[in-house]
């Protein structure tokens, strides 16, 4: 593993307010046991491996057990252990660990006066509360089964579960707020924790990505979507996304073949600081976040997204402004999924964006690793591309055996990895209804 950069002070227009992110925790689906650090998730990645089982349907669960919670969480208060949802469990998991990885003290006030945010996209931890409550009769049931219930469904009802929890565990007085719009949620909140630090409103900042997406729900949909199907020609008209034909088959993005998308589940968190707090606990930075910038294609279906790609160019515009200039960006952590869609109005967007030198960009994706997990992908996405800035290697895009024609981008097709020494790369995620985001990300003493 290359050696991160210690936070430095000096150097052209590099500021105490600079944003670097110097820590990085997982939850996601490994390879017998979830994958829990950087290390871990970087041999998956770097490997082309994919960690995705079929169970029916192709899916990434993370098989977290109570002692593995326990091991990196022993002083919680078992009267609310008990009503953790797996969201909960997942978040506080990559906390630990992001903790860990970045010389924080969870429980020593580290982060008395963080932020605290969190992305969620998903609803399937909330479900099994929620209905709980609905069935309860509180006519027949039990003082103690009350107060169970009602923990339980303050604990975990809401889409702001788990910045709830990890504000309490974190005892901060920060800034505490959950972003929902979908797989853009945690790379918003990684654009909101660099406004909070660059204005001087915190010095530090975490940003988890959760999201639980049963393989029953996936089943479900599975059969939904061939019902659906089946009456085709009804079904459809223009304006409508296409249908994606099944979940039973592996995602493959940017290949050929590619023609399904398969989910996963779990949680990613980013531990941000300015420069200045960083120096003076002499952390290590993996890297820079320097801009981040969300769109909407402007469409009236709230399911579709324009081809064009034209609000994908916008929001890369929007990151580099007048600072930065797109031909220092020679690599993009695309956010294809499988879905053809998605690939096209990627294509069309680094076509207007890079011209003629587009051939010579690499462009790669590891949702074929882990599944498309939903609200992570913002923060999994930075973490993968520093990770590879931090090592000069690409990683290769999982799945992706036989490149599709018209790919205006090298996808990095294989096992391998790409040698690639480069300062600047973005990352885009998308949301259902044509939200972009992109994010511009630097190495940590380079401008």
């Amino acid at each position: 593993m290359s050696g991160r950069a210690v936070a430095t002070r000096g150097r052209a227009r590099v500021s105490a307010r600079d944003v670097l992110v110097t820590g990085m925790g997982f939850c996601l689906p490994g390879e017998g046991r979830p994958a829990f650090t950087a290390e871990e998730v970087w041999d998956i990645a770097s490997h082309g491996r994919s960690c995705l089982l079929r169970d029916g349907v192709y899916h990434g669960p993370v098989h977290l057990s109570g002692a593995m919670f326990e091991e990196r969480l022993p002083e919680l208060p078992g009267v609310f252990v008990r009503h953790f949802t797996a969201a909960h469990r997942f978040g506080l998991v990559s906390l630990a660990e992001a903790c860990m990885d970045a010389g924080v003290n969870l429980y020593a006030g580290d982060l008395a006066a963080a932020a605290i945010l969190a992305g969620r996209g998903g609803v399937d931890a909330q479900v099994g509360s929620y209905q709980a409550v609905l069935r309860a009769d509180p006519d027949t049931i039990t003082a103690l089964e009350a107060m169970d219930l009602f923990i339980g469904a303050e604990l975990a009802v809401s889409p702001s579960d788990v910045a709830l929890v990890q504000g309490a565990v974190t005892r901060s007085t920060g800034p505490c707020f959950t972003v929902s719009c979908g797989c853009a949620s945690s790379a918003v909140q990684l654009g909101n924790a660099r406004g909070l630090i660059a204005d001087g409103v915190v010095d530090i900042a975490v940003v988890t990505g959760v999201d639980v997406f049963h393989v029953g729900l996936v089943r479900k949909a599975q059969r939904l979507l061939r019902v659906a199907q089946e009456a085709d020609a009804s079904v459809r008209s223009a304006g409508k996304p296409a249908l994606l034909p099944s979940f039973d088959r592996l995602m493959r993005p940017y290949d050929r073949r590619a023609d399904c998308v398969n989910y996963g589940e779990g949680s990613v968190t980013l531990i941000l600081e300015s420069r200045e707090h960083a120096f003076r606990r002499g952390a290590n930075a993996y890297g820079r976040i320097l801009s981040q910038a969300t769109t909407r294609d402007g469409l009236a279906n709230p399911l579709a997204s324009d081809e064009s790609g034209m609000g994908l160019v916008a929001a890369v515009r929007a990151c580099l402004g007048d600072r930065w200039s797109i031909d220092q960006i020679p690599y993009i952590h695309g956010g294809s999924d499988g879905d053809a869609v998605v690939t096209a109005f990627e294509v069309n967007a680094v076509r207007h964006l890079y011209g003629p030198s587009a051939a010579s960009l690499l462009m790669t994706s590891q949702e074929g690793c882990f599944g498309h997990n939903g609200a992570p992908a913002g923060c999994l996405g930075v973490a993968l591309t520093l990770l590879m800035m931090e090592r000069g290697e690409v990683c290769p895009t999982t799945n992706c055996e036989q490149p599709a024609e018209g790919l205006a981008f090298d996808p990095v097709p294989g096992v391998r990895t790409r040698p690639l020494e480069f300062h600047h790369a973005l990352n885009f995620t998308y949301q259902i209804g044509g939200v972009k985001s992109a994010v511009l990300l630097g190495s940590p003493d380079v401008d």
